[in-house]
C-alpha cells in the first residue's frame, strides 16, 4: 500500500497496517486531562468540535461524550474503520491537517491527539486558523510512556525508540508544543500548558498490540514483529498477569490571537 494522499509513507503503511492493534493497545485520555481541554475549548452540547488526525477515535469518543458535536478528521481508511466501530454514528471523513475538508470558519474548536509530530506545523496551523470561528481554540494533547519507572524504560528499548529517525519517524519526546505553536503560528496567541498522568490497566497481550502498532513496527516483516512481541511479553512475564503502563499527559490551549 502507498502513502495516503499527503502523509507520510510510514505513517500510512504503518497505521493502515496496525489499526486494530492500534484501537486495543494504545492508551486514552483522562478525565481531568478531557476536562480542562473541554474547560479551555469550549467543548460543549451546541458547540462544533474537530478532532484532527483522530485515528482510531480515542480522544474523539470522550469529546463527543460531553454533548459537543463532534467531526474526526482521518487519512488513513483502516483508522477510520476501526473509529466507526468504536463510535458507531460518528461522523468520521478523510482529510489532513494541511488540507482540512472544511469551510472557513465552521468549528468552534480543534483537538489534535497524538499526532501533532506528523504535521508541517505552519501549513497545519494556518488551515487550522483558517476553520476556527473566532474565539475559537486548538488543543493538543500527548500521552508519553513514563520511563522513570525502569521497566517502562526497558520497553522503549525494545521498541528500538532511537531509532525512529531512521524509519524517518518525526516524533521526539518532551517536545513544548507551546513553543511550536509560538513560532510556527502566528495566528495563536500563547498556549496555555496542563501537565497530568495515565495509568493503563494492561496485561500481557494488550502490551504486544501497543507495542506492535507503533507505525515503523506495523511495517516491519512478520518475523520481526514476531520477535519483538516475544520480547515484549518475556518483559512482564508471567503471561497471565495484570499490571499498569503509566503514562505523563501533557496538554495544551492556544487560543486564535485577536485581530
Amino acid at each position: 500500500m502507498g502513502a495516503a494522499e499527503g502523509i507520510s509513507e510510514v505513517a500510512a503503511e504503518g497505521f493502515g497496517a496496525g489499526a486494530a492493534a492500534y484501537e486495543q493497545g494504545r492508551p486514552s485520555y483522562s478525565d481531568d486531562v478531557v476536562a480542562w481541554l473541554a474547560d479551555r475549548l469550549g467543548i460543549a452540547p451546541g458547540r462544533t468540535i474537530v478532532d484532527l488526525a483522530a485515528g482510531t477515535g480515542k480522544l474523539t469518543r470522550l469529546l463527543a461524550a460531553t454533548g459537543a458535536h463532534v467531526t474526526a478528521i482521518e487519512p488513513v481508511d483502516a483508522m477510520r474503520d476501526q473509529l466507526l466501530i468504536a463510535c458507531p454514528g460518528a461522523d468520521a471523513v478523510s482529510g489532513t491537517a494541511e488540507s482540512i475538508p472544511l469551510p472557513d470558519r465552521s468549528v468552534d474548536g480543534l483537538t489534535v491527539a497524538q499526532a501533532f509530530h506528523w504535521f508541517d506545523p505552519a501549513a497545519a496551523l494556518a488551515e487550522i486558523a483558517r476553520v476556527l470561528r473566532p474565539g475559537g481554540s486548538l488543543g493538543i494533547v500527548f500521552n508519553e510512556r513514563d520511563t522513570r519507572e525502569p521497566w517502562v524504560a526497558e520497553l522503549s528499548t525494545i521498541i528500538r525508540w532511537d531509532e525512529r529517525q531512521r524509519w524517518r519517524v518525526p516524533y521526539t519526546v518532551e517536545v513544548d508544543w507551546a513553543a511550536v505553536v509560538a513560532e510556527h503560528g502566528p495566528q495563536f496567541g500563547p498556549a496555555q500548558r496542563y501537565d497530568s498522568t495515565y495509568i493503563q490497566p494492561m496485561d500481557a497481550g494488550t502490551l504486544v498490540q501497543r507495542v506492535l502498532s507503533t507505525s515503523y513496527i506495523a511495517r516491519l516483516p512478520q518475523p520481526e514483529q514476531a520477535a519483538i512481541a516475544d520480547r515484549v511479553r518475556d518483559l512482564v512475564a508471567p503471561p497471565g498477569a495484570s499490571f499498569e503502563l503509566p503514562y505523563v499527559s501533557v496538554a495544551y490551549a492556544a487560543p486564535l490571537a485577536v485581530t
